[in-house]
């Protein structure tokens, strides 16, 4: 198993979520389930917490799961991206370019240490 952990400063959950998706895609994944759900932060009713989660299966197997991806986080502050790709189904290539992507359009981001 690959883990992959980034934490990004300023970026709306939901953007960094349809980018996740649209890149993996691009890999040549196989879409599985997604789920994006937004929550109100107790005691203030303007700001907003963001939680997603999207999976890819391996193509011609539904049910055999190659890359998960976490995403929670607030435009406002801090937003948390975790990707688990499972080596033997999503090759290290096509990861190292989501990374690359991800990178290109979110680096100047992305929080420090």
């Amino acid at each position: 198993m690959i883990r992959i952990r980034k934490t990004y400063t300023g970026v709306n959950p939901e953007l960094l979520y349809a980018e996740i998706r649209d890149f993996t895609l691009k890999q040549g994944a196989v879409r599985g389930e997604d789920k994006l759900e937004t929550y109100t932060l107790p005691d203030q009713s303007a700001d907003f917490i963001t939680r997603g989660t999207l999976t890819f299966n391996v193509k011609g197997e539904p049910g055999k799961e190659s890359l998960r991806v976490h995403i929670v986080g607030s435009a406002r502050g801090e937003t948390k991206l975790m990707l688990d790709a499972d080596e033997a189904h999503f090759p290290q290539e096509k990861l190292n370019a989501i990374q690359e992507d991800l990178d290109f359009i979110f680096g100047s981001y992305e929080a420090e240490g």
